[in-house]
């Protein structure tokens, strides 16, 4: 037994950590007796890779780059294997991931599982759409090849899936063409949601990533700072940052608390305002501007912090989303990393996928109890009445009540489950 952990650090509990390997992944064999659920780095933040007291297959030990081609793009890779690899070695031959996450050092099968997204939703849309074909091992044994045009109902319940369809022992992903590591960015401060819509509409067409960091304590004012990039055919700028640091311990309590928080807002704030106009970037720190701080979970102290990361319908999004900006300040609870970007238009690819068309707001919470549900549940009322969802790859609380209603494909999700399968974010939200 071990005890694992989400990045939320919500709970610590033992699990039974069964090791996969590509023989017992291959070999099409049952996989367990008692329902279990894979696990890769832990990088989600709620309980949809836990099953506390019961086993977890571990994956990263299927850390594999299995085949590349040089001219396609199209890599074939275990689940296990990071982000990261994918980029280091595919940046170096012309080749990136079409879309990334906020971190790098997620896996393949969790991308796959949450169907991850980034800042350039409008461009590329979603982690599935660029999946071209997954070998899933049910726990009775047989293995699925299934595509967006093979087994495809397999394909769409099992993108975006939470991991609930089975083991994936294998993907087939085509990369992006890149020019090179280097980014052309910009700054742009804003302040209000008025200011950032217009931001949005009008960086899309000449801009691949947009994404603002938001002031959640400034209330009505929805003050924030717009970030756009796009890839450069220059060849020398800047280097990524080698140095690696880690936050040490865990505090007795949160460092984010009412008064770091508004000292910190408004420093970020003024500090990068600074900073506008244009600038050469090689595209890590853009892309993870927080993994070279390990453990920085850790800040939130030992009760850990809540990830509450919502999608708001367009119509209803700017009056939505400034309702839950005022909510927040109100409470006087907030983070030091609240982002804000926008959704376009694009079919889903999975059946639980969560971006549709719209604005996203993402905001970290120190657990403070009954508190901080009681913020949620405000903030619950509002997404639900503007008819929107959460995302489940952040999500360790949500009722079961509003995940109904923001996924309607679910009933139909339900019958590609794996009886073999389950964790406890499929239990509090789908009964098993």
């Amino acid at each position: 037994m071990k005890t694992l952990s989400s990045w939320g650090r919500l709970t610590k509990q033992p699990h039974d950590v069964l090791a996969l390997t590509p023989a017992i992944a291959g070999a099409g064999l049952p996989l367990a007796t008692q329902p279990a659920i894979p696990f890769g780095m832990g990088r989600s933040y709620g309980d949809n890779a836990l099953n506390a007291g019961g086993p977890v297959w571990a994956t990263n030990n299927l850390d594999s780059l299995l085949g590349f081609d040089a001219k396609t793009g199209v890599l074939v890779c275990e689940p296990g294997v990071l982000l990261r690899d994918i980029q280091r070695c595919g940046v170096a031959q012309g080749w990136m991931l079409p879309v990334t996450p906020g971190t790098q050092m997620a896996t393949v099968g969790g991308a796959i599982a949450n169907d991850v997204h980034g800042k350039n939703h409008h461009a590329f849309g979603t982690f599935g759409e660029h999946v071209l074909q997954i070998k899933l091992l049910r726990t009775d044994g047989t293995l699925i090849c299934c595509s967006p045009r093979q087994n495809s109902e397999y394909f769409a319940a099992t993108v975006g899936g939470i991991g609930l369809t089975g083991v994936i022992s294998e993907a087939t992903l085509q990369l992006r063409k890149v020019t090179g590591p280097l980014l052309e960015t910009e700054t742009i401060p804003f302040g209000n949601l008025e200011e950032f819509f217009t931001l949005s509409r009008e960086s899309e067409s000449d801009w691949e990533y947009t994404v603002s960091w938001i002031d959640c304590l400034a209330g009505h004012g929805g003050r924030g700072l717009f970030m756009r990039a796009k890839h450069s055919s220059e060849t020398q700028g800047p280097s990524p940052k080698t140095r690696v640091r880690s936050f040490p311990i865990v505090p007795p309590v949160s460092i984010v608390n009412k008064l770091s928080l508004r000292a910190f807002n408004n420093a970020y704030f003024y500090l990068n305002r600074t900073k506008r106009g244009r600038r050469l970037e090689h595209y890590q720190p853009f892309f993870y501007p927080l993994d070279n701080l390990q453990h920085w979970n850790r800040m939130y102290g030992p009760k850990g912090f809540y990830q509450y990361q919502s999608v708001i319908p367009g119509r209803y999004a700017s009056a939505a989303t400034q309702a839950m900006l005022d909510a927040i300040a109100r409470s006087g609870q907030g983070s030091f990393l609240a982002v804000l970007k926008t959704f376009a238009q694009r079919p889903a690819v999975g059946m639980l996928s969560f971006p549709r068309e719209g604005a996203t707001l993402a905001l970290d919470f120190p657990n403070h109890g009954a508190e901080t549900e009681k913020l949620f549940q405000r903030l619950d009322a509002i997404v639900l009445e503007a008819g929107g969802r959460i995302y489940l790859g952040k999500d360790a609380r949500m009722p079961r009540a509003v995940f109904e209603a923001g996924y309607p494909r679910l009933v139909e999700f339900l019958s590609y489950r794996d009886p073999g399968i389950s964790s406890e974010m499929s239990r509090r939200l789908m009964g098993s």
